[in-house]
């Protein structure tokens, strides 16, 4: 792994660190949780594919 890899993900490690308690406290309800869940991991997948296709 290259460093601007590593710094990369230390970055979304925190930045994760520090959504994740606001999150889950504004998720109580388990259907409302896995909506949100959902459609973060899809914003993700989707920024991925983006910078892979651009690489």
């Amino acid at each position: 792994m290259e460093t601007d890899q590593i710094m990369s993900a230390i970055f979304l490690i925190a930045v994760l660190i520090l959504i994740l308690p606001g999150f889950l406290s504004t998720n109580s309800r388990m259907k409302q949780f896995l909506s949100n869940l959902s459609i973060w991991t899809i914003i993700v997948l989707v920024i991925i594919v983006i910078i892979y296709l651009i690489k």
